[in-house]
């Protein structure tokens, strides 16, 4: 037998429960992973939470839970080629990857990369739907070194790689994020500015040579802002304000970047030029509680679920 996290009717963290279930085997042109760790994403408790997303992503009850994984691969099926048992690897299973054993199809839906020796199962867990989704947010919107970029939703976990990805391109970063988040950003050279109402004015003021760039990573004020502000919309992206965003903006996900693309980011992890904070980890057992605190809305970085 094996442990896996499954909820049988869509609702809050207590719908998720931890239990035994047959053990999978990788059946051809499939890796079997053991799960080591699992960074949640926002996405992973609208999935559990409003069947209305969860039918966007082909989720039907019952279902496994979150989708970002780190670990090691000890099953490998017929015509596989790339990776052997032993291998450490990260990757993407959308609503299966909270489990001790884990089946993906690389050549499919499912992700599956090398993780770098440098790098843990628990900052490689948190890496692609984050990583992905901030390297599509800055890609759709051209980010150069002369550029002073507004990152709304800065301390969120898509971006804190946005951040730092803008200043390694060498841009100034204005992050809004809340007043006491302020300090947290400051170590990672943005500058922070709070969000909410009078958004435009408080950056007009921090920006007065104006504002070329910004990806609204939380929402739609940062967008509202930087088109007040006068930034092109074709120098605007969004990630959480639906297919029609504000003003013609561009809308964005994770899937406009592709898996191999998140090289740029573990290169970065492994020189130093990124750091991932991850606010907390929880073992899998306190799943519910891991899933509270991402659904609150206020983490600075990362939560990482272990097996």
């Amino acid at each position: 037998m094996s442990r896996a996290v499954r909820y049988e009717t869509f609702g809050g963290p207590e719908v998720l429960k931890l239990r035994e279930i047959p053990e999978p085997h990788a059946g051809a042109g499939e890796v079997r992973v053991r799960v080591a760790a699992v960074g949640l994403n926002p996405m992973d408790w609208l999935l559990s939470s409003v069947p209305e997303t969860a039918q966007q992503f082909g989720i039907t009850l019952p279902s496994g839970f979150a989708t970002d994984f780190a670990g090691t691969v000890d099953e490998v099926g017929e015509g596989v080629r790339g990776f052997t048992v032993g291998d450490r690897v990260y990757g993407g299973a959308t609503g299966r990857a909270a489990a001790d054993l884990l089946v993906v199809d690389p050549a499919g839906a499912d992700t599956l990369l090398r993780t770098p020796a440098k790098i843990s199962d628990e900052v490689a867990s948190t890496l692609p739907v984050a990583g992905r989704t901030a390297l599509a947010a800055l890609a759709a919107i051209d980010v150069k070194a002369d550029d002073t970029i507004l990152i709304g939703g800065a301390a969120g976990g898509v971006g804190i790689f946005a951040i730092q990805l803008a200043k390694l391109a060498g841009a100034r970063v204005i992050g809004t994020a809340s007043e006491g988040t302020h300090d947290f950003l400051r170590q990672f050279g943005v500058d922070p500015v709070t969000y909410g109402p009078g958004l435009e004015g408080r950056v007009r003021a921090m920006a007065p040579d104006g504002v070329s760039a910004a990806a609204d990573l939380h929402g739609a004020d940062a967008a509202e802002a930087a088109l007040a502000l006068g930034v092109p919309p074709e120098r605007i992206s969004t990630i959480a304000a639906g297919p029609n965003p504000p003003g013609g903006v561009r809308s964005t996900t994770g899937f406009h970047a592709q898996p191999e693309d998140l090289k740029r980011i573990t290169d970065a992890i492994v020189t130093g030029g990124i750091t991932v904070p991850i606010a907390a980890t929880f073992p899998i057992q306190q799943i519910q509680e891991a899933v509270r605190l991402q659904a609150g809305g206020h983490v600075h970085g990362k939560i990482v679920v272990t097996l």
